[in-house]
C-alpha cells in the first residue's frame, strides 16, 4: 500500500459566459489540476483564472488537451492521423504553459480529455503519439495514463515519465477501461461509494467492474470529476478515508 497519493480533477472547463464545474470549491480538496486548453473547453481568461487559483491553493498545474470540439465538449471521437494527434497535443500544452510560466509555475503533467483519452486507453499507436508529444515538450513532464492500459506501455516505449491513474467516480469495464457515459449510472454520484472505491483501489490494488470482476489497478493518482454535482462531498469523503488509512495527499510531481 502506498503512503502517498495524488488527487486530480478536471478544471477550467468554462468557456466565455458559460460556467461549468465548481473550481473554486473543488480546488481546496485536490493536489493536481488538469486544466482545459481551449479546444474542448476553456479560453484565455478561464485558463488565466484557473492557473492563478491553483497557485493560490498550492495545487500542481497540468494540461488537459482534447479533440478540437467545443460543441461536443471533446466527447466525440474525431478521425485524426497520428501526427495530428501528436501536434494537437503539443499545441494545447504550449497554450497552457504560457499561463503557467507567467505565474512562475512548471507544467507538471499532461492528461488527455474525454474521447481522446478513451481512444488512448485501447489504441497503442494513439497513446504513443500522445506520449511523444509529452516527451517533445519536456523530459520532465508527467504523462498521466489509465492504470493497466496500453497507455502505460506507450509511455515506457516512448520513454516519457508516467503516472498511473484510477477513477474514484467512474464505473469500470472488465478490461480496465471506463464504462461509457452513455450508459446510465456510469458516473458515481454517491460519496460513500466513490470513497470506498478509491480506498479499495489504493489499499487493495483492485476495482470491481460493473459485472463483478475484480480488475487489478496500481493508482498513483486518483481522479474525481469536478463537474459532478456531488464532487465536493466526494472529495471530502475520500480525503477523510485516506487520512484514516495514514495515506498522505501530495501533488503527483512530488
Amino acid at each position: 500500500m502506498p503512503d502517498r497519493i495524488d488527487i486530480n480533477s478536471d478544471m477550467g472547463e468554462s468557456f466565455g459566459v458559460y460556467r461549468l464545474g465548481r473550481d473554486a470549491e473543488v480546488m481546496d480538496y485536490i493536489s493536481s489540476a488538469n486544466i482545459a486548453c481551449g479546444w474542448h473547453a476553456g479560453d484565455p481568461m478561464v485558463m488565466e483564472q484557473t492557473v492563478r487559483l491553483a497557485k493560490e491553493k498550492g495545487v500542481g498545474v497540468g494540461a488537459h488537451p482534447g479533440y478540437p470540439d467545443l460543441l461536443g465538449f471533446g466527447r466525440r471521437r474525431l478521425d485524426l492521423s497520428m501526427p495530428e494527434i501528436e501536434n494537437y497535443m503539443l499545441y494545447q500544452m504550449g497554450a497552457l504553459y504560457a499561463f503557467a510560466k507567467a505565474h512562475g509555475l512548471p507544467l507538471q503533467h499532461v492528461k488527455a480529455h474525454g474521447a481522446l483519452g478513451n481512444v488512448a486507453f485501447v489504441d497503442l499507436e494513439v497513446s504513443k503519439a500522445m506520449a511523444r508529444a509529452a516527451l517533445r515538450f519536456s523530459k520532465d513532464i508527467l504523462f498521466v495514463a489509465l492504470t493497466g492500459t496500453v497507455m502505460v506501455q506507450a509511455a515506457r516505449e516512448v520513454g516519457v515519465r508516467c503516472v498511473e491513474e484510477a477513477y474514484a467516480d467512474r464505473v469500470y469495464n472488465p478490461d480496465g477501461t471506463l464504462q461509457s457515459r452513455k450508459i446510465a449510472g456510469s458516473v458515481i454520484h454517491d460519496p460513500e461509494k466513490a470513497a470506498q472505491q478509491a480506498l479499495t483501489m489504493v489499499k487493495e490494488g483492485y476495482v470491481v467492474a460493473h459485472e463483478g470482476t475484480k480488475v487489478k489497478v496500481k493508482p498513483e493518482t486518483l481522479c474525481v470529476h469536478g463537474d459532478t454535482p456531488t464532487a465536493v462531498v466526494i472529495l471530502q469523503k475520500i480525503r477523510e478515508e485516506l487520512k484514516k488509512a495514514s495515506i498522505v495527499i501530495k501533488p503527483m510531481g512530488q
